[in-house]
C-alpha cells in the first residue's frame, strides 16, 4: 500500500518538475528569457543614465557625457567595433540591429549600437557600446524564481497530501477487513462514512461480503443438517440388516448382508467427517491449550491403526510447548500420517523441528512438522487441488485405498485454525512429502 503512494508522490513531484520546465520554455519563447528581463530590472539605473542623460546631449557632447558617466560609475563603458561584437553574441540578435539594448546576465553586460546613421560621430553607426560589471545578481534571482515555484509546488502538494493522507487511510482498512475476511472472520466489514473518497467501492465489498457469508453459511447450515439427518437412515438399516442377518439361513445371504453392512460403515464414516468439516468452517471451534508438541506428535504415531508400513520419527529436542488445540492439531498429523501408511512403498517419516532463524535469535521460532513417505508421489500440477474436499488422484480411486478424499482438506483446514500453513512438496524418500507450518508460540 505505502509502495502506491510513494510512486503516486513521485509521480506529482515529476510533474511538477515537467511543468517548471514547460512554463520556463514557454514563456522564454512568447515574452522572452526570464532572467534577462529580471537583469534589465537590476541595471534599470545604468539604463537610463544612458538614455535619459547620455544619449539627450547634442551630437557633439555624446562622447563627452559619456566619458563623465564613466569617471563616477563603478560600470565599465567601451566602445567596440560591430563585428567583434556580433562575433562575440555568436548569433543574430534583432535587438541590436535595431538599435535597442541587448541584455547579458551572465556576463553582466548590456550592449548597444551608438547610432544606426552615424550622427553622433564618425563612425558611429559602426560602433557598440558595451557596459559590463552591471550590479546584476542572477544567483539572487535564481532564488527568488526558484522560492516562487516551491511556494507553488507546496500550495499543490499539501491538499493533495492532505486527500491522500484520507484515502490512504481508507484503503488500509480496506486491506484490514480483506486479510480478516479471508483469515475466515467472515463478519468483518468495512463499514465506512459516506464521506471516505472510497465509499463507494467499500459498500459493495460489503455487499459482497454479506452475499459470501450468507451463501458460506447456507452451505454449512445444509451441510450440516442433512449430515445429522442421515444419521437416522443409516442408524435403522444397520438395526435392519442385524435383525435380518440374525433370521437368514442362507450363507450367501450372510454374504451379501456383510458387504452392505461395511458400504453403512462407509457412508457413516462419510457423514462423521461431513460433520467435522462444518465444524471445521469456524474459528470458534479452536480450543486452544499449552501442549507438549513431542508427546503430542509421539502419540500421534502410537494411536495409527496397524499397518504393514511402521512410522519412524525424528523429533527435534527443542520442540517445547506451543499454544494449539490438541484434537484438531492431532488430527491434522494423523490424517497425514494415515494418508502415508496407504500410499507409501514401505517408509513413512514423521520430523518436526523449530525455526532456525528464531533459534538463532534466542527466541521461539515457528514449527515445522513434516510427513514423508517412499509412495509415488503427487504431481506438481495436483499439489493444491489434493486439498479440496472429495478430490482423489486416479490411482487413489481404487475401493481398496479407502477414504472419501477429506482427510488432506480436513488437515489444512486445521492446520489454518491455529494459523499456519500445509502444503505438498517432493519428499527425498522419492514420494510425497507434506509440511505443516505452524507460526511461533
Amino acid at each position: 500500500m505505502n509502495r502506491i503512494f510513494f510512486r503516486f508522490f513521485v509521480l506529482v513531484m515529476l510533474s511538477i518538475t515537467a511543468a517548471t520546465f514547460v512554463i520556463y520554455f514557454a514563456f522564454a519563447r512568447l515574452f522572452g528569457d526570464p532572467l534577462d528581463d529580471i537583469a534589465r530590472r537590476q541595471a534599470a539605473a545604468q539604463i537610463f543614465l544612458l538614455e535619459q542623460y547620455v544619449d539627450q546631449a547634442p551630437a557633439d557632447e555624446w562622447l563627452t557625457r559619456l566619458n563623465n558617466v564613466r569617471e563616477v560609475s563603478e560600470v565599465r563603458y567601451d566602445l567596440l567595433p560591430l563585428a567583434q561584437v556580433r562575433a562575440r553574441l555568436g548569433q543574430d540578435h534583432p535587438e541590436l540591429e535595431r538599435g535597442a539594448i541587448v541584455i547579458d546576465a551572465r556576463e553582466r553586460a548590456f550592449y548597444r549600437r551608438v547610432d544606426l546613421r552615424g550622427e553622433r560621430y564618425i563612425g558611429s553607426d559602426d560602433e557598440v557600446l558595451v557596459a559590463r560589471n552591471l550590479p546584476v545578481d542572477i544567483g539572487q534571482a535564481l532564488k527568488m524564481e526558484a522560492l516562487r515555484y516551491v511556494i507553488v509546488a507546496i500550495a499543490l502538494l499539501v491538499p493533495i497530501a492532505l486527500w491522500s493522507r484520507a484515502h490512504w487511510h481508507s484503503l488500509q482498512a480496506l486491506s484490514r477487513m480483506a486479510d480478516e475476511f479471508g483469515g475466515g472472520k467472515l463478519s468483518a466489514r468495512a463499514r465506512m462514512r459516506p464521506s471516505a473518497t472510497v465509499y463507494p467501492l467499500a459498500e459493495r465489498i460489503d455487499h459482497m461480503a454479506d452475499r459470501i457469508e450468507a451463501l458460506l453459511e447456507a452451505q454449512r447450515s445444509l451441510l450440516h443438517s442433512v449430515s445429522h439427518e442421515l444419521r437416522t437412515p443409516i442408524a435403522r438399516l444397520e438395526f435392519g440388516l442385524e435383525l435380518l442377518d440374525a433370521r437368514a439361513q442362507d450363507p450367501d445371504l450372510h454374504r451379501r448382508i456383510a458387504a452392505m453392512e461395511g458400504d453403512l460403515r462407509e457412508l457413516n464414516s462419510l457423514v462423521n467427517e461431513l460433520l467435522d468439516m462444518s465444524k471445521l468452517d469456524s474459528a470458534r471451534t479452536l480450543q486452544p491449550a499449552r501442549v507438549d508438541l513431542t508427546a503430542l506428535l509421539e502419540e500421534c504415531c502410537a494411536t495409527l491403526p496397524p499397518s504393514p508400513h511402521a512410522v519412524a520419527c525424528e523429533l527435534d529436542g527443542s520442540l517445547g510447548e506451543i499454544d494449539a488445540d490438541p484434537r484438531l492439531l492431532a488430527r491434522a498429523v494423523g490424517n497425514l500420517l494415515r494418508n502415508a501408511q496407504k500410499y507409501a512403498a514401505g517408509r513413512v517419516l514423521l520430523s518436526a523441528r523449530r525455526g532456525v532463524d528464531g533459534i538463532a535469535r534466542g527466541i521461539a521460532g515457528g514449527i515445522e512438522i513434516a510427513v514423508d513417505d517412499d509412495g509415488p508421489g503427487i504431481p506438481e500440477d495436483e499439489r493444491e487441488r489434493i486439498f479440496d474436499p472429495f478430490y482423489r488422484l486416479d490411482r487413489s480411486r481404487d475401493r481398496a485405498t479407502g477414504g472419501f478424499g477429506m482427510g488432506l482438506s480436513i488437515a489444512r483446514k486445521a492446520v489454518a485454525l491455529h494459523g499456519g500453513s500445509l502444503r505438498a512438496e517432493t519428499s527425498s524418500l522419492g514420494g510425497a512429502r507434506f509440511v505443516i507450518k505452524l507460526p511461533p508460540a
